[in-house]
């Protein structure tokens, strides 16, 4: 059995461009489809916080209309509830990377607020992109790709090919005339190379060791490749 990190935000508000506050957290699908599929195949998974606080689910993410009805809402509710896991996190910043087998960044607004700019996740990113360590990120995740500086400024992912929820996205959902920036732009200008499928549909990028995935349909089988590589 290995151990996988889940770097989850501690964010459950993002501030909007008019400076007004936006209830938000982690995406409820995009943690419980992987942490459902890990489990299943006998992998311990370790969530991790800034300042270790207890993540909050984006209560958005739990309504019926986006989990395909009443009863699977209900269960990927039940799912989070019942998580040990996002009740006692580890603090982000005493996280020992090598005691992990794979990293996986899910999303939701949350890692806008305060992924994009965490200096520790920024750090643990970058090892973890050179050590080669399967690492996946799927939707609004990619976000705290912005804060993985090298060396000489520039972004380490520079030059990846990425999958993350894009400006069309965004602007179906309503939020883009609001949100502080758009993550696809963003990323755009830090040189990494968004590679957008339809909205909304299963999409998933490969890029060496990085896996990633453009939205919350694309938190399932970004999660089986992530088991793929790790035999």
């Amino acid at each position: 059995m290995s151990k996988i990190l889940f770097v989850v935000t501690g964010a459950d508000t993002l501030t909007l461009a008019d400076g007004t506050a936006h209830p938000t957290g982690f995406w409820a699908e995009e943690f419980v489809a992987p942490y459902e599929a890990f489990r299943a195949a006998g992998h311990e998974v370790v969530v991790a916080t800034p300042g270790g606080v207890v993540p909050t689910v984006d209560r958005a993410s739990l309504a019926p209309e986006m989990n395909g009805g009443r009863e699977n809402a209900d269960r990927i509710t039940a799912a989070v509830e019942s998580s040990p896991e996002l009740r006692h996190p580890l603090r982000l910043e005493d996280v020992r990377l090598e005691e992990y087998a794979a990293v996986f960044y899910p999303g939701g607004h949350g890692p806008m607020e305060d992924l994009a700019v965490n200096a520790d996740s920024g750090r643990l990113l970058a090892r973890a992109l050179e050590s080669g360590l399967p690492l996946g990120v799927v939707c609004h995740g990619p976000a705290a790709l912005l804060a993985a500086v090298g060396p000489d400024g520039g972004n380490v992912f520079a030059g990846y090919e990425v999958a993350a929820f894009t400006d069309a996205e965004e602007i179906q959902g309503g939020l883009a005339d609001r949100a502080p920036w758009l993550l696809q732009q963003r990323l755009t200008e830090a040189g990494v190379l968004v590679r957008a499928g339809e909205p909304w549909a299963p999409h998933v990028v490969t890029d060496r060791n990085l896996v990633t995935g453009q939205n919350p349909a694309s938190s399932a089988p970004l999660a089986q490749e992530l088991l793929a590589r790790l035999g």
